[in-house]
Order: C-alpha cells, then sequence, then structure tokens
C-alpha cells in the first residue's frame, strides 16, 4: 500500500515505522512485551502523538489528517501495523471516536474524545450487534424507569481491561442503542481470555443488570442506525487492512523461503505446484489490497455506497486472506509448525482479523440487508 501513498502520508507512514521499530519490533512482539499493562498505556500515548487516534477527526475538535481522507490514511497506518503485528485496539479506537465527533449528544464526549486523541485516555468497543461475533449474543439493554439496565455478554474486546472508557452497543426493544461507560462501572466485569492471536490482549466483557442512564447513552436508542453502521464499517476497513499487511508480509517470508529451501538439489519455489500456489497468492493480496483501498476512499469521503463497499472488502479479505496465511502454512511445511518461527504468528494474526467486526458470511448477509435483497 506505501506505494500508492501521497509525499505526506509517506511522512506519517515513515514516522509511524521508525516509532514501531523503537517501541514494538518483532523481538518485542515475541516477547508478549504487549501483555504488560504499563507497557500498553506508554504503547497508546507514544502512538497518539503520531496522530494515530485523531485521523477521523474534524480539526475543529482537535484531530486532522494529512491527505483530506483521514480513513484513507489510517488505512495506511493500519496496514503497517499488520505487517509488524502491533498490538492495542487502533480499528475500534478509530471507529469509537468518529462516533464521538459525530455524535455531541453525550455530556462528557468533547472531554473525552480530546483524551482518547492525546492518548490521555484509552477505549475499546464492546460490540453488541447481532451476529457480529457469534458466539455471544451480545448485551441487551432493558428499560428501567429513566434508565436502562445492560445484560449479557461479549467476547473479542481487544485492550478493555486497560482502557478507560467502554463503548457498548446493545440492542433493545427499541433497536440497537450506544452507551460510553467508565470501565469501573458497577456489573461491569472484564476478564482476560486466550485467543487464537496472541500478538493482542483480548477480553470479555460480562454486564450484569448494568445499571446507566440516559446521560451515558451515545446518540437516540433506536436512531442510531446508521452511525453503528457507520462505525462497524470504519472497523471493518481498519481491520482488514492489518490482515492485508499480516498476508503481505507473510507472503514475502514465504517466498524467500520458497527461493532459500533445497530440495532435490532445487529451490522448492523451482517446482511448478509451488509457483502456482504463490501465484495464485500473490493474486490474492493484490486484490485484496485494491479492495480495501477502494473501500476506504469510499468510506471516507461519504460516498454513499461507502458502508457496502466496507462489508464488501472485509468479506473478500475474510475469505482470501484465510487462504493465503493456510497456502503459506503449506509452503513452509514443517518448519511452519514451530513455535520459534514467525509463521504461525501471522497465520494467527490473519485468522483472527477476519473474524473481528463481523466475519464473511456476516458481513455478505450484512451487504444483502443494507441492500434490500
Amino acid at each position: 500500500m506505501h506505494d500508492t501513498a501521497t509525499a505526506d502520508q509517506r511522512l506519517l507512514l515513515d514516522a509511524s515505522a521508525d516509532l514501531i521499530a523503537d517501541l514494538c519490533p518483532m523481538d518485542a512482539v515475541r516477547a508478549d512485551r504487549h501483555l504488560d499493562t504499563e507497557w500498553a498505556v506508554t504503547y497508546r500515548r507514544r502512538t497518539a502523538r503520531l496522530g494515530w487516534y485523531s485521523l477521523l477527526v474534524p480539526e475543529k475538535l482537535g484531530g486532522g489528517n494529512v491527505s483530506g481522507n483521514g480513513l484513507v490514511d489510517a488505512t495506511l497506518i493500519a496496514h503497517r501495523r499488520g505487517r509488524e503485528l502491533q498490538p492495542g485496539p487502533f480499528a475500534a479506537a478509530n471507529a469509537i471516536t468518529h462516533a464521538l465527533a459525530t455524535d455531541d449528544g453525550h455530556e462528557r464526549g468533547p472531554d473525552i474524545l480530546a483524551a482518547v486523541i492525546a492518548g490521555e485516555q484509552g477505549v475499546s468497543w464492546a460490540v453488541g450487534i447481532p451476529g457480529v461475533h457469534a458466539a455471544h449474543s451480545g448485551p441487551h439493554a432493558r428499560r428501567v424507569g429513566d434508565g436502562y439496565e445492560l445484560s449479557g455478554t461479549t467476547g473479542l474486546v481487544v485492550d478493555a481491561d486497560t482502557a478507560d472508557w467502554i463503548l457498548v452497543t446493545a440492542t433493545s426493544e427499541e433497536g440497537l442503542c450506544q452507551f460510553l461507560l467508565p470501565r469501573a462501572t458497577r456489573g461491569l466485569t472484564i476478564t482476560p481470555v486466550e485467543s487464537l492471536d496472541i500478538s493482542r490482549r483480548f477480553t470479555e466483557i460480562t454486564f450484569d443488570r448494568v445499571a446507566v442512564t440516559r446521560a451515558d447513552l451515545l446518540g437516540a436508542p433506536g436512531r442510531c442506525d446508521d452511525l453503528v453502521h457507520r462505525q462497524l464499517a470504519i472497523a471493518a476497513v481498519l481491520t482488514a487492512a492489518e490482515a492485508v499487511g499480516a498476508m503481505e508480509r507473510d507472503l514475502e517470508l514465504t517466498v524467500r523461503y520458497a527461493k532459500d529451501r533445497i530440495a532435490f538439489g532445487r529451490p522448492i519455489g523451482s517446482f511448478q505446484a509451488i509457483k502456482h500456489v504463490l501465484a495464485d497468492m500473490s493474486l490474492y493480496l493484490e486484490m485484496s489490497i485494491a479492495t480495501v483501498l477502494a473501500a476506504a476512499e469510499d468510506l471516507g469521503t461519504g460516498d454513499s455506497h461507502g458502508v457496502l463497499a466496507a462489508s464488501m472488502a472485509k468479506a473478500f479479505v475474510g475469505d482470501h486472506g484465510i487462504d493465503l496465511a493456510q497456502n503459506c502454512f503449506q509452503v513452509f511445511g514443517g518448519i511452519g509448525f514451530t513455535w520459534e518461527h514467525d509463521q504461525h504468528r501471522y497465520l494467527r494474526r490473519i485468522t483472527t482479523d477476519c473474524a473481528l467486526f463481523g466475519d464473511a458470511a456476516w458481513h455478505r448477509e450484512h451487504l444483502c440487508r443494507l441492500s434490500g435483497l
């Protein structure tokens, strides 16, 4: 994706690459530095200084971007993050800052937005949209007097245990509704969980009759579907971009191995069967890059088809990303199964990214629903 960047975008990408090399290179990824809570907070603050969480926020609210399309800028950063297996809730954080900048109904929203942009506070997103994370039904909001009561469980929440605020998207009798809650809210329990992707912190959040007020609402209950769908589209594009970055690096490692590994006196990459696999994987990668960039361009400019394009991109990458990772695994053979080799880390990241914020099947169904099919 770097080849498509403008001069200003390249400066941002180069600065981001330098920071990653200093703060979280592959040695730190292998050492599981992200599991250190203090380090995770430091990572958030230092990346915030580069504007990682302000790209989808207007300048008048303290944000800004470098190209005029903040989502494309964020997509390029997400791609770099995927190549280097970076931790943190980058996609969710940008979806949330967009929501805070779009809806000014939350009384503390402006202060929280400013703190998140600066890296002083962290946010995470508990997605309760039906079917997005199939293993959990998500929280349900029940009307109780002038407020609501949240009950249920949602999983695959990145870095909720280091966040200061949790954006909760829940179902209700009125439709979808969103609440912005402090992490320490009574009845809200955050439990670290093991995940296929070992390069990030995942949690499960349980809501045990959590009492919330109308002041906690972000948007009007039952009338925030458009905002939620746009948030999800942003998160889907950025997650797909991270997956594409991991796909790109995984394929590079595989091609290098195919050139170096000798069998029967020849590099295995010279065998026709391997050539065909690598050619197919290269095609999958290039199509994925084009699809994600097109979705970011449309969604970032406010195109009416942007949300549809985001689901198309997430579905395409969700199918072909896993195929690429599995085929690369086959080319590596036995060494790919060893803990010491990085290949399994990329397979884990790609597979998990393809499930986050809706897998390929869910996005195809979502696309049909939005299209009235």
